[in-house]
């Protein structure tokens, strides 16, 4: 265990705020992510599998259980605070850590709901969490917490990421599957608040309405694993609900973030967006407006997964923009601080930080 960074400044707070993607499988000290750990004070990255924004490169971060575990080792010595390492292991297709790569099999949240049987869930989780645990992975962005209310979803339904239609089983799945993870000592991320489930389109590709489709059960899940002290960080959608906001999606919505999950629901953890390179945002706001917004938001922990779109400096170009918008007044350093503490209350829980 490590200690955090005695007395941060401004830039090194605002580093923490940062959830990034990169290429490699392998690290040198002159690739940008070092940089971004080294200098910047990354608060995490996100691993994946394939290679999004190139597809004639064979590999993104991972290739074996082996050469998992040194590159996340690499990271961690490089980083100026101990790193969240994060990735999407919910299970069946949406699944980075692949048998092809010598991985073990996994079982959708789809066939876990069917099987309802809330201890099949907790020993398949556990096998995740130790899996997870052991390449010194320490945060799985799951479980999806969404309804299975739509059979048109393409995302959600199309992928077997819910776990059921009925909110309370939904609950019951994802607090086994919470349960199982913190007793391996990895950090468990509800998404997407407040529900994904209802919708037609895919955030990925563009815009997505859910104005018409959601109800407030969606919200079920959300409000139970808060109330059980099992909810630690909270992901966002990108989805636009105007009984919500008229005006903004979730992700970069005050209304929606402080009003209903703060203040409605309670929620003091972490907030983290999904990735901001998804077209629902990136098509319809320049990167400085969408940080801006998210940060205002409430946002704490901003996701540049770096796969969709490519940019080497992301790191740098995101943490610029930020200590621009406080030297412009337009966020408040309180603010900052904020996101700052709560992300280093996470740390401390899970003994990265002492």
């Amino acid at each position: 265990m490590n200690q955090s960074i005695a007395s941060p400044g401004l830039r090194e707070k605002i580093g923490q705020m940062l959830l990034l993607g990169f290429r490699g499988c392998e690290i040198s000290a002159s690739d940008p992510i070092v940089r971004d750990v080294a200098e910047l004070n990354a608060g995490g990255v996100v691993l994946f599998d394939k290679e999004m924004a190139d597809t004639t490169r064979p590999w993104r971060n991972i290739k074996s259980p082996e050469q998992v575990s040194t590159l996340v080792a690499s990271l961690q010595k490089h980083a100026q605070t101990p790193l969240l390492v994060s990735i999407d292991q919910e299970g069946g297709r949406v699944n980075r850590l692949k048998p092809d790569y010598g991985f073990p099999e996994s079982i959708s949240h789809e066939e876990l709901g069917q099987m309802n049987d809330p201890a099949q869930t907790f020993a398949h989780a556990a096998k995740t969490a130790k899996t997870l645990i052991s390449l010194g992975i320490n945060m799985n962005l799951a479980p999806v917490v969404d309804l299975d209310a739509n059979p048109d979803n393409p995302i959600i339904k199309g992928k077997k990421r819910s776990f059921h239609a009925d909110p309370e089983i939904v609950a019951r799945h994802a607090t086994e599957f919470a349960k199982a993870h913190r007793e391996h000592g990895v950090i468990t991320c509800l998404k997407h608040f407040p529900g994904h489930g209802s919708a037609r389109g895919d955030t990925h590709l563009g815009y997505v309405d859910v104005t018409k489709s959601w109800t407030e059960e969606e919200m079920i899940p959300f409000q139970s694993l808060i109330d059980s002290g099992l909810c630690e960080t909270i992901m966002t959608a990108h989805v636009f609900n105007a009984k919500l906001d008229p005006d903004r999606p979730a992700t970069l919505s005050q209304t929606v973030l402080q009003g209903i999950l703060r203040r409605r629901l309670q929620f003091e953890g972490v907030i983290l967006s999904d990735d901001m390179e998804m077209k629902a945002i990136s098509a319809h706001y320049g990167l400085e407006q969408t940080i801006e917004f998210g940060i205002q938001a409430g946002i704490d922990l901003l996701c540049f997964g770096n796969n969709l779109i490519f940019t080497e400096n992301i790191g740098k170009k995101v943490s610029d923009i930020i200590y621009d918008l406080v030297q412009a007044g337009k966020i408040s350093e309180a603010r900052i601080e904020e996101s700052y503490q709560r992300i280093q209350k996470l740390k401390r829980k899970y003994k990265l930080i002492s």
